[in-house]
Formats: C-alpha cells, sequence, structure tokens
C-alpha cells in the first residue's frame, strides 16, 4: 500500500496542468496513447497521479473500443466506465450481471478484478474510464445541466473534484472571477475551491449537456 508521504507526492505531480492554484485544466489534444494491458486496443490516458511508473492511485482514460472481447485485468481497483460516442455495449460479468451502455453519459461501475467481456451493439465505440485504487475513497455521477451548478472542493490535498465534459462546451466560472471553457472530453481537476459550472449548448441540441462527476478522497 502506498504511504501518505506517497500521495502527497502523487498529488502535488498533478500540479503540471496548473492554469489556477486550485484548479488544473487538461485538454483532449494532451492525451497519450497507451495499448490496453491484454494487448486488445488503444487507450488514451488522460491523467494517472502518480505521473510514472505502472501502479497508480488514480487514472483517467478514454478508450476507443473497436472490436468485442475480454477487458484487461485491473485487480485492486474500482472501474467507473460511461459511454462517450457510438451505438454503445453490453457489458457481462464474470458473477452473472450485465450492464448495457445505449446513450452518451451511460454509467457502469465494477470491480478491476472481474472478468469482464464487452459485446458491441452496433460498431466501435469510445467510453471514458476512471480507476481508482480500492484504498480510496470514490463517489462519481454523470449529470445533465439544465442550469448553471455550484461545485466545490475540499479545502484539503486529500480530496480531487473531476469534472470531464461529455458532448458540449462547459463554462466553468472559478471562486476568482475567472471563467474557463472546456470543450468536449477536456478535464477539469479542483481542489481547495469553488465555482459554478454552466452547460453552452449549441443551437441545434435541445439536450442538456452531459457532465461526468467524480470525487476521489484519501
Amino acid at each position: 500500500m502506498l504511504g501518505w508521504h506517497r500521495i502527497r507526492e502523487a498529488l502535488q505531480c498533478v500540479y503540471h496542468y496548473r492554469v489556477h492554484a486550485s484548479l488544473q485544466i487538461i485538454r483532449k489534444a494532451s492525451f497519450t496513447p497507451r495499448p490496453w494491458k491484454n494487448g486488445g486496443g488503444i487507450t488514451h490516458e488522460v491523467i494517472r497521479v502518480p505521473s510514472d511508473g505502472e501502479d497508480f492511485i488514480w487514472r483517467v482514460s478514454v478508450a476507443q473500443i473497436d472490436s468485442s472481447g475480454p477487458f484487461s485485468d485491473f485487480s485492486g481497483y474500482n472501474r467507473k466506465m460511461v459511454l462517450l460516442k457510438g451505438a454503445g455495449a453490453l457489458l457481462e460479468f464474470a458473477d452473472g450481471r450485465q450492464r448495457a451502455l445505449r446513450r452518451v453519459g451511460d454509467l457502469a461501475e465494477f470491480d478491476g478484478a472481474l472478468a469482464t467481456h464487452c459485446k458491441l451493439f452496433d460498431g466501435p465505440c469510445v467510453d471514458l474510464n476512471l480507476m481508482v485504487a480500492k484504498s480510496q475513497a470514490v463517489s462519481v455521477s454523470v449529470e445533465r445541466l439544465e442550469a448553471a451548478q455550484g461545485v466545490e472542493a475540499s479545502a484539503s490535498l486529500t480530496e480531487s473534484m473531476l469534472i470531464f465534459a461529455l458532448d458540449e462546451t462547459l463554462a466553468l466560472q472559478i471562486g476568482s472571477g475567472e471563467i474557463l471553457h472546456l470543450e468536449p472530453w477536456d478535464l477539469a481537476i479542483m481542489s481547495n475551491g469553488s465555482g459554478r459550472i454552466t452547460g453552452l449548448r449549441r443551437a441545434s441540441s435541445a439536450a442538456a449537456s452531459a457532465v461526468f462527476f467524480a470525487t476521489i478522497s484519501h
């Protein structure tokens, strides 16, 4: 198990993407392609903490799934998966459960040690993955913004709030009054701060903006 000093160092390394004392923005263009552990596909890593080595405390990535097949084993981690693009997939778990992801924003949560087979419905799809070590507490949700919503992250290095724009540009106003824009698939990481987030819907879009939120506590 990683000691507290290691966790603190890992959290501090996130500040490589600093744009404000309590906020980091990681743009889609900076994602790093990496092969799946089982060689079955490619994932585009958004961030891992810590940034070096095979082991991590938590990791965010965007994966392209081109064909049906098994997922990699991630024993020791809890997985959160959200459909970003495509007709979706059926997840079949070794314990007999199933979870269908059909709509952008559909969320699945499962144990990374559980053997999982992915069956595509109608061609390739793309999904967001958050993997968090079981030693950490994490809560996640996908929300559709009808109006501006307040967001707040703890004043401690032991908590991080993640905000991921799924399908629309978002306006994020932080405590200083500065307004930052998150394009689809950009990630914001907040700590020790608060703000308001608003979906900027396209004129052609009647649906509310979908946003992935996660809070990771140590």
